[in-house]
C-alpha cells in the first residue's frame, strides 16, 4: 500500500513528541479502563495542547479505538458533526481542540454535545483556560471530569526537544535560558537555528518574539489594553491601583479585569503577572520597539512604590513593596546579579514568599538556631556574641525561616551611640562594636538622641553571605529597618567578602569604610557605611530610581542641597523653634530661621530644588502638623489651645489670649510653656529621624566618605 503524506506527517509528529509523561499515563489509564470520561487539557497558547491531543489520538488508534479530532473554530453545528463525523460507538474517542471561548465550552459542548455521546466515550477537550466553574461544581460531572493543566517542559525534556530538532548542544543553553521550557518557543528557536540564524542570544530576535506573542496572546481590544499588558511585564506583580498609576488613568478596573482573564496571566498573593515567557517576550519587544515607553513605565512604577512606602503605615505592604522596587533594577549589570532571586520574576518572588522573618527579636529555641548558624560559619565565639547580645536592650536578633519552619538564616542589629553607655559595663566585648564605636566617636557626629545601626551579623544557613533567596530577604528586611523602624542617622554594614559586594554597595550609596574594618575568628570583615542625614530615605529611593535607568549608574550622584544642612544641638534647636513661632504668621517671619537648613525642613522639600519660599512653607507645614498632633492628644489639648491663640492664630497679646481661654495669666503661661515644649519635642524627633527628597548636607568634616565608583 502506498504511503500517504498524511501518514508521514503523523509519524513525524509522533517521533518529535517529547515529555508529558504524566498526561500520557493518565490518558492510557482511561483508555484501558473503558469507561466514559472527559479530559480537559488547558494552558496558555503554544504550551503544547494541540500536540498533546494529536498524541492522544495516536494512543487511541493503537488501542484499536476510533479517534475523531475536531477544531472548535471549524464546527458550524455539533448536530451536523454528530450526524456526519462522530460515530455512535461505545469505544469512541473524541478530541476537540481550541475551546478558547468559555461560552462555547459551557453552552454548546457541555449542554448539547456531551450528553448525547455514548456513555463509555472518552472525550479530550483543550482550551486556554480551565473549564467553567459550573462544570467542576456539578455533581453529575464529579466522577467524569479530569483536569490536565499544562506547564512548561522540564530542562531534560527541553534539551531532548532541541536535540531532536537538530540544535547543537553547544548552543542549547542560550535557548533554554530564554524559552523557559515553553514548547512553542523551543520550536521557534530550533527553526531559527535550522535556517542558519542565532538560536538565541542575550536578547531573542524580534522574529521569535513576534511569533511568540502572536500565539501567546489573545486579541487586544484597544491600545490602552496593550499598554496594560506591557506594563504588567515591567513590574514584579500588578495590582489595580498600580495599573492605574502605570496607565495614568483614574479607573483601571476594566483593564485589570481584562488582564485577569488572559490565559497568559497568572494570579498570586501579590497580584497578577504574565507567565515568565510572556513577560520576557513582551519586555524584549518593548525594548526594541519603544524604549522610551519602557523607561516611562519604570519611572511611574518607581514613583508609585515610593508613594506607597511613605504614605502607608502597613508594614507588611511596605516590606513587599521593597521587593517590587528591587525588581525594577533587575537589568542593572551592577546589582542585577545580586538580586537574582527577585530578578527571576514570579518564580523568584514565590521562593521569597515561602520564607518568613520572625515578627520580633527571638529568644529561646529560635535564638539557639541563630547561634548554631553563627557557629557553623563564623565559629563558637560568634555564637557566644549572638547569645550575649540577645540579653542587651540595644540589640535584636531576627531569624529567617523556611517553609519547613526551620531557621534558614538570621541577622542581628545593634543600636550604637557615639560612646558606650555608662550603665553598660557588662556589654559583650565585640571587635565589630569596638571598631564601629571608634569611628563614630571620631567622625560620626551623633547628636543627642541620634543612633547608628550596626548590622552585626547577617547570614544564610546554607549559603552564608552569598547571593541567595535568604540573603535577598535579609537585604530587603534590613532596608525596611533603615527606612521605617529604627531610622538611624548612620548604618554600618560589614561583609566577609567586601571586594565582591563593593560594586553593589556603591550602587546603593554605601561607602567602603576601612577605618571600621575588624577581625573576628581570623577573618577580616570590611565595613560599609551610609549616612541617612546626608542622603535621607526619600532622597535615597529617588537616587536609586535615577540610577536604575541611567546608562552609567555611578554618574548619578546622591542628591545634595545647594547649601549644607545645619546641625543644631538640642538647645539651639529649641531656641530656633521659639523664634519660628514668633514669626510664624508674618509673611517674611521665617526668612532668617536657622530651621530652614535643617533635616526637619529638607525632609519635606523636593530634592535639592527648594528655594527660600518653599523652605519657609515647609517649616510652617511642619509646625502646624506638630500642633495638630497636640490637638489630637487629650493630654496635650490645653497646651495646644494656648499655642493656638498665641502663635497659630494669635489673639494679639498674651493678655488677650488668656482672656479668650478664660484662664488666669499664670495658668495660661504654664500651659503655653508646656505647649512650646511639647511642640519642640515633636519637631526635634522629626529632625532626628529626617527623611525626604531634599535632605542632604554636603561634606561634613570627618563625616562618612563619599561613595566612589568601584574599579
Amino acid at each position: 500500500m502506498t504511503d500517504r503524506l498524511g501518514d508521514r506527517l503523523v509519524t513525524a509528529r509522533e517521533e518529535g513528541f517529547v515529555g508529558r509523561r504524566r498526561e500520557t499515563a493518565a490518558f492510557r489509564a482511561l483508555l484501558a479502563a473503558g469507561r466514559g470520561a472527559v479530559v480537559y487539557v488547558h494552558g496558555p497558547g503554544g504550551i503544547g495542547k494541540t500536540t498533546l491531543l494529536h498524541h492522544f489520538a495516536q494512543l487511541a488508534r493503537r488501542a484499536g479505538r476510533p479517534a475523531v479530532r475536531l477544531e472548535a473554530a471549524g464546527v458550524r453545528s455539533y448536530e451536523e458533526e454528530l450526524t456526519e463525523r462522530i460515530p455512535d460507538r461505545p469505544d469512541l474517542v473524541l478530541l476537540i481542540d481550541g475551546l478558547d471561548d468559555p461560552r462555547v465550552a459551557r453552552d454548546t459542548v457541555h449542554r448539547e454535545l456531551l450528553p448525547r455521546l455514548p456513555a463509555d466515550a472518552l472525550v479530550a477537550l483543550a482550551g486556554r483556560t480551565a473549564p467553567p466553574l459550573s462544570w467542576r461544581l456539578d455533581p453529575a460531572w464529579q466522577g467524569l471530569l479530569r483536569l490536565l493543566p499544562l506547564g512548561p517542559l522540564d530542562e531534560a525534556d527541553s534539551r531532548e526537544l532541541l536535540t531532536r530538532r537538530g540544535v547543537p548542544p553547544a548552543v542549547q543553553d542560550q535557548g533554554l535560558a530564554f524559552t523557559r521550557g515553553h514548547p512553542l518557543a523551543l520550536a521557534l528557536v530550533a527553526d531559527v537555528a535550522a535556517h542558519g540564524g542565532e538560536a538565541a542570544g542575550a536578547d531573542p530576535s524580534p522574529q521569535i518574539v513576534r511569533a511568540l506573542l502572536a500565539s501567546l496572546l489573545e486579541a487586544v481590544p484597544t491600545p490602552l489594553h496593550r499598554t496594560a499588558l506591557e506594563a504588567s511585564s515591567q513590574v514584579l506583580s500588578t495590582t489595580e491601583p498600580l495599573l492605574a498609576a502605570l496607565l495614568q488613568v483614574a479607573d483601571a478596573r476594566p483593564y485589570f479585569d481584562w488582564l485577569c482573564g488572559l490565559s497568559a496571566v497568572e494570579s498570586g498573593l501579590r497580584g497578577v503577572h504574565p507567565h515568565d515567557l510572556v513577560r520576557d517576550a513582551l519586555d524584549a519587544e518593548l525594548r526594541w520597539r519603544d524604549p522610551e515607553r519602557r523607561a516611562a513605565l519604570h519611572r511611574r512604577a518607581s514613583a508609585y512604590y515610593q508613594r506607597l512606602f511613605t504614605q502607608e503605615d502597613d508594614r507588611a505592604r511596605q516590606r513587599a513593596v521593597l521587593a517590587d522596587f528591587a525588581y525594577l533594577h533587575r537589568d542593572s549589570p551592577v546589582v542585577g546579579p545580586l538580586l537574582e532571586p527577585v530578578a527571576r520574576g514570579a518564580a523568584g518572588a514565590a521562593r521569597l514568599d515561602r520564607l518568613s522573618v520572625s515578627p520580633g527579636p527571638v529568644s529561646g529555641g529560635e535564638l539557639v538556631e541563630a547561634c548554631t548558624i553563627a557557629a557553623i560559619h563564623e565559629g563558637i565565639e560568634a555564637a557566644r556574641l549572638v547569645h550575649d547580645w540577645s540579653r542587651r536592650p540595644e540589640a535584636e536578633t531576627y531569624t529567617v525561616r523556611g517553609p519547613d519552619g526551620v531557621a534558614a538564616g538570621f541577622y542581628t542589629l545593634i543600636e550604637l551611640g557615639g560612646a558606650p553607655p555608662a550603665d553598660a559595663p557588662d556589654a559583650p566585648d565585640d571587635p565589630a562594636v569596638r571598631a564601629a564605636r571608634g569611628w563614630l566617636a571620631e567622625h560620626g557626629e551623633l547628636r543627642g538622641g541620634e543612633t547608628a545601626l550596626l548590622v552585626r551579623f547577617w547570614m544564610s544557613r546554607d549559603e552564608y553571605q552569598a547571593v541567595s533567596p535568604v540573603q535577598t530577604l535579609i537585604t530587603l528586611r534590613l532596608t525596611h529597618h533603615y527606612l521605617t523602624d529604627h531610622k538611624p542617622a548612620v548604618t554600618l554594614l560589614p561583609f566577609a567578602d567586601p571586594e565582591f559586594w563593593e560594586p553593589g554597595c556603591a550602587y546603593v550609596d554605601f561607602a567602603r569604610l576601612p577605618a571600621a574594618d575588624f577581625t573576628a575568628a581570623g577573618r577580616r570583615f570590611g565595613m560599609f557605611v551610609h549616612d541617612w542625614r546626608r542622603v535621607p530615605a526619600l532622597a535615597w529611593l529617588a537616587m536609586l530610581t535615577e540610577r536604575e535607568r541611567a546608562e552609567d549608574p555611578f554618574a548619578v550622584t546622591p542628591p545634595a542641597a545647594s547649601d549644607p544642612l545645619r546641625v543644631l544641638d538640642r538647645e539651639e534647636f529649641a531656641e530656633a523653634v521659639r523664634d519660628a513661632l514668633r514669626g510664624l504668621v508674618r509673611a517674611d517671619g521665617l526668612r532668617d530661621s536657622p530651621l530652614l537648613r535643617t533635616r526637619l525642613v529638607a525632609g519635606r522639600c523636593a530634592a535639592g530644588e527648594a528655594g527660600p519660599k518653599e523652605r519657609a512653607a515647609a517649616l510652617r507645614e511642619a509646625v502646624r502638623a506638630a500642633a495638630a498632633a497636640l490637638e489630637a492628644s487629650p493630654q496635650d489639648r490645653r497646651a495646644f489651645r494656648a499655642l493656638h491663640h498665641t502663635y497659630l492664630r494669635p489673639a494679639g497679646t498674651q493678655a488677650r489670649a488668656a482672656e479668650l481661654l478664660r484662664l488666669p495669666m499664670t495658668t495660661y503661661r504654664r500651659h503655653l510653656t508646656a505647649g512650646v515644649a511639647r511642640l519642640t519635642e515633636l519637631l526635634w524627633q522629626e529632625e532626628l529621624e529626617g527623611g525626604g527628597p531634599g535632605a542632604g548636607e554636603g561634606d561634613r568634616p570627618g563625616g562618612p566618605p563619599e561613595v566612589s565608583r568601584p574599579e
